[in-house]
């Protein structure tokens, strides 16, 4: 099982440095083709330059061509990407003795749905805005599973109950508190999770954003340092997937300490 966990996860960190090129390159002019370049110098980046996580370590996380201080973004996207494929793949294994198929099916998936939320995560906490084509990716991939799987009308609704609480927050403070493309992913996010999981990963995304929040802005000593919110409706949403968190969960862990 090592060399498959290690494969699997070599294989998402593949996926993850294709992810870095298409934050780098998105809405700026360049196709998602073509071989990566130095952005100092210009130069083609060698092959060697371009392996997952080795290449930043084997660097010293600076360019070959400029000594330019690269970006932590790098390894930790192709991190991130190894480490998600390899806990989905753990999550589905048990499958694999009942119907193969399921488990393959199942595997590449929700790995496909996480590679999009995993661009959402970076682009948003990167430029504070969620591109439309991703958000609708996420939506359609995850309307897609609800018409195939299970077209119940409360399925169907689903996205629209949760994304309600995040676009009344947006409507009363005009977009203040949060953009409209949050609201946008929650439609998504509820068609993938359902109603309930859905609920539940909205309040952990207000949880883990409120945590963060604060250290953020201690640490930067700033009042009107600008969060993203997509970054934890994300971490939440792989959350809930992963361990199944409803507000039933939620409700007998508070329950546990009451």
């Amino acid at each position: 099982m090592t060399t498959i966990y290690i494969l699997v996860f070599g294989f998402g960190a593949i996926i993850g440095s294709f992810l870095n090129v298409v934050v780098d390159r998105w809405n700026t002019g360049r196709g998602l083709g073509g071989r990566s370049k130095c952005d100092a110098t210009g130069k083609t980046l060698k092959w060697f330059e371009l392996v997952p996580i080795f290449s930043y370590l084997a660097l010293h996380g600076k360019s070959r061509h400029s000594k330019t201080k690269l970006s932590i973004q790098y390894p930790l996207v192709e991190i991130s990407t190894g480490l998600v494929f390899l806990l989905i793949f753990q999550k589905f294994w048990p499958v694999i003795f009942r119907f193969p198929p399921a488990f393959v099916l199942s595997t590449l998936f929700y790995c496909a749905v996480f590679s999009i939320l995993i661009l959402i995560f970076v682009y948003d906490w990167k430029h504070k805005i969620i591109p439309d084509h991703f958000s609708m990716a996420f939506g359609a991939l995850a309307l897609f599973s609800v018409l195939a799987f299970q077209p119940t009308l409360g399925n169907i609704l689903a996205g629209p109950i949760v994304a309600l609480p995040l676009l009344l927050l947006w409507a009363v403070s005009k977009g203040k508190w949060l953009g409209f493309g949050d609201v946008k992913y929650a439609l998504g996010m509820g068609w993938f999770l359902g109603v309930s999981m859905g609920f539940a990963a909205l309040l952990l995304s207000f949880w883990i954003g409120a945590v963060v929040g604060i250290f953020i802005i201690i640490s930067k000593k700033a009042k009107n340092t600008q969060i993203p919110f997509a970054p934890f409706l994300v971490l939440a949403t792989f959350l809930s997937f992963l361990y199944n968190i409803d507000m039933q969960s939620i409700s007998n862990f508070f329950k546990f300490f009451l």
